[in-house]
């Protein structure tokens, strides 16, 4: 579903992206890696926010360039700005979205109601988005990628901000999406929630795919593998922070 084939993106002469290729089949595909490692540079440009300066990109065979409206029916993404009308509700960022995809406004409001009530979101819904928390603000942002039912998802940190039974669910939601066929790719820190529902892990390290791995079956767990790869932190606490 998803094909990504030799991308590069750099920013004023710094590569970011140093020849990405990766197809992401349906199932629940993770990317890892530390910061400034490119994953959420790599999931604008999957998105199409942002043209790769070399390589290309495919969602179901079909590409950016000639076919964005089409892609985009089928896509729902979560990015690091969130993207929230921010003088509208909770309510009222699902109710302007739905129609944007093409559902009625019955479907909207029926849809709305149920996610709402699924993440959590029903005591702070008249709320409008500027004066909600961030985990909230990430909870709506999320409800407006799966409004329309998308069979590719890219969501860049779904779990970061959010609280422990939200979580829990969110994870919940991914893994029944992912068994109905969905394609799912997204980004995190928390290895742990990655080591429980990732049908496959990717990390990325400088720009370049470093692993790809089915955590299933592999001799090592997630985090034995991240820190292989990207190292693990020796720190030293300076004296005056210590004891």
């Amino acid at each position: 579903m998803i094909d990504c084939r030799a991308a590069t993106k750099s920013y004023a002469s710094q590569p970011v992206l140093r020849g990405i290729d990766l197809v992401v089949e349906p199932g629940i595909c993770v990317l890892l890696g530390a910061n400034g490692a490119g994953k959420s540079t790599l999931l604008r440009v999957l998105s199409g926010l942002e043209e790769p300066d070399s390589g290309s990109v495919f969602i179901g065979e079909l590409g950016f360039r000639d076919h964005a409206v089409e892609i985009r029916r089928n896509l729902g993404v979560l990015s690091e700005a969130l993207g929230l009308f921010e003088s509208l509700t909770i309510i009222e960022n699902l109710m302007a979205i739905g129609p944007i995809y093409g559902l009625t406004k019955g479907e909207t409001k029926a849809r709305t109601t149920d996610l709402i009530e699924l993440l959590d979101l029903t005591q702070g819904r008249q709320t409008v988005a500027r004066e909600c928390s961030f985990g909230m603000r990430k909870k709506t942002a999320l409800a407006m990628a799966l409004l329309h039912k998308p069979r590719v998802l890219l969501l860049d940190e779904p779990f970061e901000g959010i609280d422990p039974a939200s979580s829990a669910v969110i994870a919940m939601l991914l893994c029944q999406l992912s068994s109905d066929g969905a394609t799912i790719l997204l980004t995190s820190h928390i290895l742990s929630i990655v080591q429980k529902i990732a049908t496959r892990v990717v990390i990325l390290h400088q720009g370049r795919v470093e692993s790809d791995f089915n955590p299933s079956t592999a001799d090592e767990g997630v985090e034995e593998v991240y820190f292989s790869i990207v190292g693990k932190p020796h720190p030293e606490v300076p004296d005056w922070l210590g004891s």
